[in-house]
């Protein structure tokens, strides 16, 4: 399922360059950021185009309501920063401005999750992917790779409306081919009549290698992405659920708000099936490596493959 576990590319850097490429063919393309253009890789439109980029300096909110006044002129604007900055410090701006006039705006937040690692808590967006979700208007991207979050920027841009779109600090192993499509249908990654694994972000990458351990376990597990949380993909999950009666949720956030719940409440109202989530759970995150926090949270492969067996048995 993999194309190249070997060859990892930065999700950050699939950004920039997609945002340069629509840049060049659509003259209403503007980006700003706070302060962080070489993080989020906002230095690489800055350069192709420097009239049309904005750097705020460390007023996040001021970010946002830019954003929003550009867009109020006819502007397409994609404002970066971390994600705990981009959803968190800007929360009522994003609400009250961009949200209720439904404006034009495309949110990036870079460096979601516990794998933000070393920076710690305070940096490891948690909560990004529920808040931004819970918005009216709103519609929220989590993708899974380079390829993907190259999709989902170009995707964003021809479409009309608030976009979040949750952008991995970390490269990763390539899982979709150069040119895939983006859109809020799910994909299923494979198939299988035993469990349902859900995911997105870049823990596809760890449970692709988890459905593999399985395998060798004899519990063939089926696999579905979604990377757009909302608007949410029902129908996948619903039909998922009637074949194999048991689904796992595995995301790279709080089980409170977001994928997990999303699945929760799909099937509540459609048909109940237990669902055992996957994520950080009601806490903050810890400093540590990215692989070290994957596992201390049990988002590694190995860890859910463990917790898979535990629940067959």
């Amino acid at each position: 399922m993999i194309i190249d576990r070997a060859k990892k590319r930065s999700p950050r850097e699939a950004f920039g360059k997609a945002l340069v490429e629509i840049g060049k063919t659509n003259k209403n393309i503007v980006a700003l950021d706070a302060d962080l253009s070489a993080s989020t890789q906002t230095k690489l439109f800055a350069k192709e185009f420097p009239d049309r980029f904005f750097d705020v300096g460390i007023a996040e909110q001021s970010l946002i309501d830019t954003a929003a006044g550009l867009s109020a002129t006819g502007k397409i604007p994609f404002a970066a920063t971390f994600a705990v900055f981009a959803t968190g410090r800007t929360y009522d701006q994003i609400r009250n401005t961009v949200c209720y006039s439904n404006f034009n705006v495309k949110i990036i937040g870079t460096h979601g999750g516990v794998t933000v690692g070393e920076d710690g808590a305070t940096h490891q967006a948690l909560e990004d992917v529920g808040l931004m979700a819970n918005l009216p208007n709103m519609h929220v991207i989590v993708p899974a790779d380079y390829a993907e979050t190259y999709a989902a920027v170009k995707y964003a841009a021809e479409h009309d409306g608030p976009y979040y779109i949750r952008v991995a600090r970390a490269s990763l192993p390539d899982v979709f081919e150069d040119g895939t499509e983006i859109s809020p249908k799910g994909k299923l990654i494979k198939e299988g009549k035993d469990i349902t694994l859900v995911t997105n972000g870049e823990t596809l990458q760890e449970c692709i290698d988890a459905v593999n351990e399985l395998q060798d376990k004899g519990i063939d597990a089926e696999l579905i992405h979604l990377p757009f949380v909302k608007p949410f993909d029902k129908d996948i999950i619903i039909n998922s659920a009637k074949k194999t009666g048991l689904v796992v949720t595995v995301e790279n956030h709080s089980i409170k708000g977001a994928l997990g719940s999303a699945v929760c409440e799909t099937l509540s109202e459609n048909y109940p099936t237990k669902v055992v989530r996957i994520g950080t759970n009601d806490c903050f995150g810890e400093s540590g490596t990215a692989s070290e926090l994957l596992k201390r949270f049990g988002l590694d492969a190995d860890s859910i493959v463990k917790k898979i067996v535990e629940i067959k048995k």
